[in-house]
């Protein structure tokens, strides 16, 4: 008899093909059906699946007295009670690795949509408007591109930046002796010294805001804001505020506070770029995140005979 797992986000009917040859599935992806599924039918519901904005409570985590095994489908898990898990004897596992290069790709389409103006230069050709009515977007080489956040995303995002023949720079939680980028002791001081900003943190309390006012008026009106981490490590409030009184000179947004609502305070301006929290979101990413889970599932149910 196959297992139960309980799936609270979004499948693919492929991915729960795969999935269900291993499990039987409980497909719970909305608000209403979570609750519903954990207080009744996921009794015997011994793996979630979930990803680490969805997370997963203490209180559904005691509520699913069988689990043994929480996933996140992708690398963050900021949002599943792993302390609480722990307590539990509830193993978490998640699937680094399997996305970096889809998130990094997306980072520098952003980079590359704001800094050359791509969404705006494609309306205008649409209205006939030729570029010697247009001001002209600056090139990407020879520019500074910081990262906040310097893993494995990070990095990734850095070597693209670096075939543009942009400068690094980085600030991370310690320095790193595996890059020679210059190396920035705080969000503020990397702002200061970039021309675009890139967002490649972990989400979580710890990041919560990390950019705000003071770092966006370091960033100023001639640099530029990219987010492919999570949402809630910008403030969206300043951020509008920056861009209403013209402090800052565009914003390139997978993530953002409100989603899956997008950000309302920014729908008016043209020098922002929105994307569905979609950098980590291609076919190759998700096959090889579901191949992940199924191995660290296996692995799992090995190791307990």
């Amino acid at each position: 008899m196959k297992p139960q797992l309980l799936a609270l986000i979004h499948l693919s009917e492929e991915s729960k093909a795969a999935i269900g040859s291993a499990f039987e599935i409980i497909y719970a992806p909305t608000a209403e059906t979570r609750a519903a599924a954990i207080t009744g039918a996921a009794k015997d519901v011994r793996v979630v699946l979930t990803n680490g904005s969805t997370g997963l409570t203490a209180a559904e985590m005691d509520t699913l007295g069988k689990l043994e095994l929480a996933c996140a489908l992708g690398a963050g898990y900021e949002n599943i009670d792993s302390a609480h898990a722990a307590t539990r004897g509830i193993k978490i596992a998640t699937g680094a690795g399997t996305n970096d290069d889809c998130v990094a790709d997306h980072a520098m389409g952003l980079v590359l949509a704001i800094m050359r103006n791509i969404r705006q230069l494609d309306l205008s050709c649409r209205e006939g408007i030729w570029r010697d009515a247009l001001v002209l977007p600056p090139q990407l080489a020879g520019k500074r591109l910081g990262v906040a956040g310097l893993g494995t995303i990070g990095k990734k995002i850095a070597r693209r930046a670096a075939a543009f023949d942009m400068d690094i720079g980085y600030f991370n939680r310690s320095r790193r002796d595996d890059v020679d980028y210059a190396y920035f002791g705080s969000t503020e001081q990397l702002a200061a010294w970039c021309d675009v900003l890139v967002i490649a943190t972990p989400g979580g309390a710890a990041t919560r805001h990390l950019v705000g006012a003071r770092e966006l008026k370091a960033l100023g009106p001639k640099g530029f804001l990219v987010n492919i981490s999570r949402g809630s490590v910008v403030d969206t409030a300043a951020l509008a505020a920056a861009l209403g009184k013209g402090e800052l000179g565009g914003a390139g947004l997978d993530v953002y506070e409100s989603e899956p609502q997008p950000p309302r305070e920014l729908l008016e301006f043209k020098n922002v770029v929105l994307t569905p929290h979609m950098a980590g979101w291609s076919p190759e990413a998700i096959t090889a995140s579901i191949t992940k889970f199924l191995r660290n599932a296996e692995a799992h149910f090995a190791a307990i005979g």
